[in-house]
């Protein structure tokens, strides 16, 4: 706020001289041009030619004063002499005469600045050339007149600029006085604070900031509350297989048979396996909470499903499931991170592998609808109950009395990987499933069915 303050003030010392100039010319000018009628008024036509009578009053309004600063000149419609001063200076830009018409031009006579005012009279027949007056004043009144009233501007305005200052000054301290406050507040926090900002203890002005600053604590604790839950879970979860594992090696470690020492093996192989999977479901929940916006691109669900289903086509036949795919009929196109998208279609056919019977089925099916894409997997299984469809969604959430082996993260995968792509995600009844009045699905015809609609992509 002070650097344009002391920038302006130049710029309007420089304006003020200007406008003063202006304001002493007019005063002045309007003299000049009342003694050119004045002088106007005292050249006839005598003979024929033009003759100048100064009459004593006229003579005593046209006299030179005290300070030498009044001079004036007469000439006639061919240039002879009438009166007045012979060196004063006439303007080189005459031009045409204009009779009646007052101009006027600065110059300089003896070292003196001038300011001169000419205009033309006609005498006699309209077609004689007129007769050329002018009369001209040194500037010192015009300056000292621009003086007085430079000083009367400027020198108010050196009293008025410190008082400026010091409002400003004040001014923006007390308007400050509040972020500072704040910034305090801020800087007094605990790094684990990521509570709201009060909105209230901040003016008015910043409300949108902090209002920002809020949703940015949001989401820093969202992320922070996702971190700690995943290294909750993950501890948890490994502390299980890792403890078989130690207890195997210890059996292993004592003095077995060789059957004894190959059972613990198998059992450490299985172990490691389980935990293998375990982080690996770890890690890419993790990474399904934070994909990079940057992956998304356009793909065709049909192709993908097709690639991931060819995938499973040996475990599903050394457990005699069958394992089909339906494509739709038309290109499934979708904005997503195939990487995602294709651990998003394991995790489905993982589970229904995993909670299928042999001599099952499981289909891998694509639709399309004007609006949507959608991918479901169905199998002939146990089916889930009612109640306990949207649990199963949370994490290392397993339906009581299931004996298949997992760790309860594959559906929360899968949640979380749709919702990053704007997707809903249901478990609905499959096709040829009745459901009792119970809400349960009959046993004779049950089965499960995860249905994922994403926002279709022009074709």
């Amino acid at each position: 706020m002070l650097a344009p303050l002391f920038l302006l003030w130049p710029m309007s010392v420089a304006i003020t001289y200007v406008v003063a100039q202006h304001i002493a010319n007019v005063p002045y000018d309007q003299g000049l041009a009342h003694d050119l009628r004045l002088l106007a008024s005292q050249v006839r036509m005598e003979g024929g030619h033009a003759a100048l009578h100064l009459s004593d009053s006229a003579r005593q309004a046209l006299r030179t004063d005290e300070t030498g600063n009044i001079s004036w000149l007469a000439l006639g419609g061919h240039g002879e002499y009438l009166g007045g001063d012979r060196a004063l200076p006439l303007p080189d830009e005459l031009g045409t005469p204009q009779p009646g018409k007052v101009l006027y031009a600065d110059g300089a006579v003896r070292g003196f600045n001038l300011r001169l005012a000419y205009t033309w009279i006609t005498l006699g027949a309209a077609d004689a050339r007129p007769a050329l007056l002018a009369v001209a004043e040194t500037m010192e009144k015009r300056t000292q007149l621009a003086d007085d009233i430079i000083k009367g501007v400027i020198i108010p305005q050196f009293a008025v600029l410190p008082i400026a200052v010091l409002l400003v000054w004040f001014g923006l301290s007390r308007g400050v006085a509040p972020l500072n406050a704040l910034q305090q507040r801020l800087r007094a926090r605990r790094p684990s604070d990521l509570s709201p900002i009060d909105a209230r203890a901040a003016p008015t002005e910043i409300a949108p900031l902090v209002g920002a600053m809020n949703e940015l604590l949001d989401r820093l604790s969202a992320n922070v509350a996702a971190q700690r839950r995943f290294v909750a879970d993950a501890a948890h979860q490994l502390k299980t297989p890792l403890a078989g594992l130690r207890t195997q090696a210890e059996l292993a470690l004592r003095d077995a048979s060789p059957d004894e020492m190959q059972s613990s093996l198998r059992q450490l192989v299985a172990g490691s396996e389980r935990a293998t999977r375990l982080v690996n479901q770890l890690l890419l929940l993790a990474r399904a909470e934070h994909p990079d916006p940057a992956g998304l691109a356009a793909c065709d669900l049909n192709a993908l499903a097709s690639q991931q289903a060819a995938l499973w086509v040996p475990q599903a036949l050394a457990r005699r499931i069958d394992l089909g795919f339906e494509e739709a009929q038309r290109p499934a196109l979708m904005h997503g991170n195939p990487v995602l998208l294709a651990e998003l279609l394991n995790n489905l056919i993982d589970n229904a592998l995993r909670y299928t019977p042999e001599g099952g089925r499981v289909t891998v099916r694509v639709t399309r609808t004007d609006i949507q894409v959608r991918l479901e997997v169905e199998d002939s299984g146990p089916g889930i109950p009612l109640a306990e469809r949207e649990r199963v969604f949370d994490r290392f959430y397993r339906v009581l009395g299931t004996r298949t082996d997992g760790s309860g993260l594959g559906l929360a995968i899968v949640r979380e990987i749709a919702q990053k792509h704007r997707a809903e995600v249901d478990i609905v009844e499959p096709s040829g499933a009745v459901a009792s009045g119970s809400g349960e699905t009959a046993p004779d015809r049950s089965g499960t069915l995860v249905r994922v609609a994403f926002p279709a992509a022009p074709a």
